[in-house]
């Protein structure tokens, strides 16, 4: 019977362990085959937008051209590994125009054997070892996919288990004696994970020719075999020639018969061992002498289907049952493994996969189960969703109607094969597409740093979170290394430059410098001088707004007249923002947002201030509650457009239009609620880069160049911006040293600009090109 090891356990819970034999780190590798639109195999080269396909940390090409493999970054929690694969597979999907990710382990529709494109790395070697594997195991077999589950142990952890064992070798020996402890028991009862996870039962009549002949049909297109959940993991699966087998008793054994079998040629390279459960180095270069050297570092469980219920291939509730279950293993009674003890464990998993589960393998499978439930108690009493996971997985051993392969059988009886895979593909890329602009994983941060983040991936660069609160950054592309604060703060533009944007004065004195139109003004340093001055400005049309601001923060405008309580209010906001405040002429016309990155117009701008359109019926406070339940609109630049609010800025500016917030608006009248058009104060962003006369971009780039800088958002008024720029039709009203480039890249109406890939070509422009070629 299958038992855990009592005093193993008793050790554990006496010495308040139970939290840290859960800690680990954990990696996931994702393989998907792309198909077009009728699903059939994409013999379109890997997309170049993701540059190298060997030196890229998270997608990379697999043996095929049509191939996709994702790789996360290792985590400390299996929740932060599960949200990067989302996000990448959202990053992947996005760049495939009319092509989708395969959702099953199983190839698609395939061409003849000669017209699969093998991947074609710039490396003779790489090239050479696929176009061996080609010719010796067939391209159709070498399509299929699924995922690889990386895991090690907690550090400290290990360390403290070997102090306790008072091992009479090293702490090396000792670690590489747990992870072979444990790649021993998975091999011999990997069967369980293979039918509780198997989800590939059938496949296409394009298929390895001989496989298809041996199975029965569901239809004209679709085969399979009566008990099979796994075709990836049984003899039509992708296995080695014949039968390999290499000791899991010291990784000296391993090593030497793994060498072993490369010299004798059986295999081409180790890497060629296509073991269910892999013992890795901490390095790869050259991973078997790494492993006598060093030792393992982790384990990486190669058996997993692509799941197609789900979007990443796989459930979260399952890769937390993958880790539950390797503990499990580590606490188990040790048992003998000989050579006859792993071809006793092949043929388990043959015949559970031929005949499917019952008798023996069930009742093993049933008291795993119970074994992991008594341990689940006792090292998390408190998860009840694993307990409840653990129950479905028993009542699936009792059920075998009730497991994926099962579900999934049934799903594709009901239409085909082929057209069951490409709905589930078309559904999670509408799903891709509608969290497009999140980063799975990452939504606290501002989404201007989200975007530049999901652009660094996408290109192969590198991301260190150095302070998630400030939303600062390291990225990195090979010795290449740039500090980038909330997506555009970076060190292509100065501190004096920063400076001089920040300050309203001193921006203002370097346009008028550089003969740019400024609005006129005068600046206050107390409410009182300020205030003093009512009668100076209260037939004109003015702005007042803090000296240092952004945002919008602090300012109003007045338009038309107003009173001296009105102006006196306005005038303790801004300087509620700040020492010095600026009281400016009011310009007439359009205001634009100019992003500028370099010497280039990235996008353009208008934002309408905050509004809401009537009906009749609700009152404006009502309007807004409506308008802000729009799932793109949110509070802390998080989204791509911010809540309106109703305050005293709001207010104050109702007020000047003889409105109140329970007011009702006629059908279809549009109430303003700011002057400002700040998206940060709920205004609403109109895409007209396409559309603004070139002569005003002209500007917006002389505006930034006056000021030294490289990324900056150029507030321009305009009176009509059908004719050319000339000294009575325009004027710039500020410079901002920290443009949000969300707007940009999801405006409320228009298309995406891509600043976040201006902001990388900029920073790593010489590098990433270089490693398109």
């Amino acid at each position: 019977m299958v038992k855990l090891n009592p005093e193993f356990l008793n050790y554990i819970i006496d010495n308040n362990l139970t939290q840290d034999i859960l800690k680990g780190q954990f990696g996931l590798e994702k393989e998907n085959t792309r198909v077009d639109k009728r699903g059939n195999l994409a013999l379109t080269p890997h997309p170049k937008a993701f540059g190298s396909k060997m030196d890229h940390p998270y997608i990379k090409t697999d043996f095929s051209e049509s191939q996709v493999e994702m790789i996360t970054p290792v985590f400390r929690t299996i929740e932060e590994t599960y949200h990067f694969l989302d996000a990448l597979q959202d990053i992947v999907t996005l760049e495939l125009g009319d092509e989708y990710l395969w959702t099953s382990s199983n190839p698609p529709a395939l061409p003849h054997e000669e017209d699969i494109p093998v991947a074609r790395m710039n490396d003779p070697f790489e090239d050479a070892y696929r176009e061996k594997l080609a010719r010796k195991y067939g391209k159709k077999k070498q399509l299929l996919s699924g995922i690889h589950f990386n895991f090690s142990f907690d550090e400290d952890f290990l360390q403290r288990l070997y102090h306790a064992s008072q091992s009479h070798g090293g702490f090396k020996q000792f670690k590489d004696g747990v992870y072979l402890k444990v790649a021993r028991n998975i091999l011999k009862y990997r069967w369980l994970l293979i039918y509780l996870t198997g989800a590939s039962p059938v496949f296409n009549k394009s298929y390895v020719e001989q496989c298809v002949s041996l199975s029965d049909q569901l239809d004209d297109e679709s085969h399979f075999f009566p008990n099979m959940s796994s075709l990836r993991n049984s003899v039509c699966g992708y296995r080695n020639e014949k039968p390999l087998y290499v000791s899991f008793q010291s990784i000296d054994e391993y090593v030497r018969d793994l060498r072993d079998l490369v010299l004798s040629k059986e295999l081409l390279s180790a890497k060629e061992f296509y073991s269910p459960i892999r013992l890795k180095p901490a390095k790869g270069e050259h991973p078997l002498q790494e492993l006598q050297d060093h030792g393992v570092a982790y384990i990486e469980l190669r058996m997993f289907d692509l799941n197609p219920l789900f979007k990443n291939g796989i459930a979260l509730q399952t890769l937390k049952f993958v880790h539950l279950f390797l503990v499990y293993l580590l606490l188990k009674q040790d048992e003998p493994f000989t050579q006859q003890e792993q071809q006793q464990a092949d043929l388990n998993v043959d015949v559970l996969l031929m005949t499917g589960l019952h008798g023996e393998l069930r009742d093993k499978g049933l008291s795993i189960i119970d074994e992991m439930l008594k341990m689940n108690k006792s090292l998390q009493p408190d998860d009840q969703a694993m307990v409840q996971y653990l129950k479905e997985q028993k009542n699936i051993l009792m059920n075998p109607e009730l497991s994926y392969a099962s579900v999934i059988k049934a799903e594709i009886q009901a239409s085909s094969y082929l057209d069951y895979h490409l709905d589930r593909a078309k559904q999670y890329a509408e799903e891709s597409s509608g969290a497009g602009y999140k980063f799975t994983g990452y939504e606290d941060l501002e989404l201007s740093t989200q975007l530049l983040l999901k652009a660094a991936v996408k290109r192969g660069i590198r991301f260190e979170l150095i302070d998630r609160d400030d939303n600062f950054v390291v990225l990195t592309k090979g010795d290449h290394q740039e500090y980038v604060k909330q997506a555009t703060k970076t060190a292509l533009d100065s501190y004096s430059t920063v400076l001089i944007m920040e300050n309203k004065i001193v921006t203002k004195e370097v346009l008028k410098h550089h003969g740019i139109r400024v609005p006129a003004g005068k600046a206050y340093q107390s409410p009182q001088e300020a205030i003093k001055d009512y009668e100076l400005h209260r037939e004109r049309k003015i702005v007042i707004k803090p000296k240092s601001t952004n945002f919008g923060l602090g300012i109003t405008i007045f338009p038309h007249s107003f009173t001296e309580e009105d102006y006196q209010q306005a005038v303790e906001m801004a300087f509620a923002h700040d020492r010095t405040i600026l009281l400016e002429e009011f310009i007439s016309g359009k205001e634009y947002r100019f992003l500028v990155m370099g010497d280039e117009v990235v996008g353009i701008l208008h934002r309408v201030p905050a509004n809401v359109v009537g009906d009749g019926i609700q009152t404006i406070e009502q309007l807004v509650s409506q308008k802000n339940k729009d799932p793109l609109r949110g509070r802390g630049y998080r989204t791509s457009l911010e809540r309106i609010q109703l305050g005293e800025a709001e207010k104050l500016f109702l007020r000047n239009q003889s409105l109140n917030t329970f007011d009702i608006p006629r059908p279809g009248e549009i109430i303003y609620l700011r002057e400002n058009s700040n998206i940060s104060t709920g205004g609403d962003s109109i895409d007209y880069t396409d559309d603004i006369p070139e002569s005003y971009k002209q500007l917006a780039i002389r505006a930034a160049k006056a000021a030294g800088a490289t990324f900056c958002g150029v507030d321009m008024m305009i009176g009509d911006s059908n004719v050319e720029a000339n000294e009575d039709n325009y004027g710039i009203i500020e410079i901002n040293f920290n443009p949000a480039i969300h707007i940009h890249c999801y405006p409320y109406q228009g298309k995406n600009r891509r600043a976040d890939d201006k902001i990388l070509d900029l920073l790593f422009g010489p590098v990433y090109m270089q490693s398109l070629l």
